[in-house]
């Protein structure tokens, strides 16, 4: 799961998103951004974490060195990375992280960036006609020259095949999410329906409940709205690895250049 595109969301998910999540290789992430720099001329200083959500991400590309904002529009996401960034700053890097609470649709920033990553199917969350194309040309005008703009998004596989209209359960020590899907095959779109259980310190159970949406793009759209806005394509990966996608995959990690126009 991901997040952005309506402030509503993760506000229920924020202080269990982690636990939820722990699955997620944040490193080996961290690894294939890093892999993808070789398309500059230089090693990029200055990275943009578009929705960085609670910050796992920011902060592994910060004890790496480079500079980092995050972007994000969920209050409630922001309030748990500066959390996180201000306890793990003493440990294992010294300077602050910047964060901007904006949708990346309107992504407005005081100076450009040498790179841009948006991570977890985060650019799906942006649903309505316009959106994505919007956010793709905010992104490129806050590039330095050569900069890229790695992403990822969830593949049209994973909206029919995975997710669909099934339903799943998440679960920790003290938190359960019941998690139900409808996918539209006609508009592309699906919507999850959450139900978050936490256990009280009484002994009783709280529950709160959350609706997210995502878009299903497919790969000729989104080739067709980088070069649209000015970008240039350098590479489509299965996943996190550096193989070719195949027509089961279910992320695909995009990397594009800034064009000069």
């Amino acid at each position: 799961m991901s997040r952005d595109s309506a402030g509503e969301i993760y506000t229920s998910l924020a202080a269990v998103y982690d636990r939820l999540n722990a699955e997620v290789d944040y490193a080996a992430i961290a690894d294939h951004i890093e892999r993808q720099f070789g398309f500059m001329t230089e090693k990029p200083v200055s990275l943009l974490d578009l929705a960085c959500g609670t910050g796992s991400l920011t902060i592994e590309l910060a004890r790496r060195g480079y500079d980092l904002i995050g972007v994000d529009l969920s209050e409630d996401m922001l309030a748990e990375a500066r959390h996180r960034f201000d306890s793990a700053a003493k440990r294992d890097f010294c300077h602050d992280i910047l964060l901007i609470r904006q949708n990346i649709a309107d992504l407005e920033l005081y100076g450009t960036v040498d790179a841009a990553v948006c991570c977890l199917d985060s650019l799906n969350y942006l649903t309505r006609d316009g959106e994505l194309r919007r956010a793709f040309r905010h992104i490129h005008n806050y590039l330095n020259p050569d900069g890229l703009f790695i992403f990822d998004m969830n593949t049209p596989y994973k909206f029919e095949h995975i997710y669909g209209d099934n339903s799943y359960i998440l679960e920790d020590d003290g938190i359960l999410c019941a998690w139900q899907n409808s996918y539209n095959q006609k508009s592309r779109i699906c919507d999850f329906y959450l139900s978050i259980f936490r256990e009280c310190p009484d002994g009783l159970w709280e529950r709160s409940d959350e609706k997210q949406r995502e878009r299903c793009y497919s790969l000729a759209t989104l080739k067709r709205m980088l070069a649209e806005t000015g970008f240039e394509l350098l590479a489509v990966c299965d996943g996190w690895s550096e193989n070719e996608p195949t027509d089961k995959s279910e992320r695909w990690c995009v990397t594009a250049r800034r064009a000069e126009t």
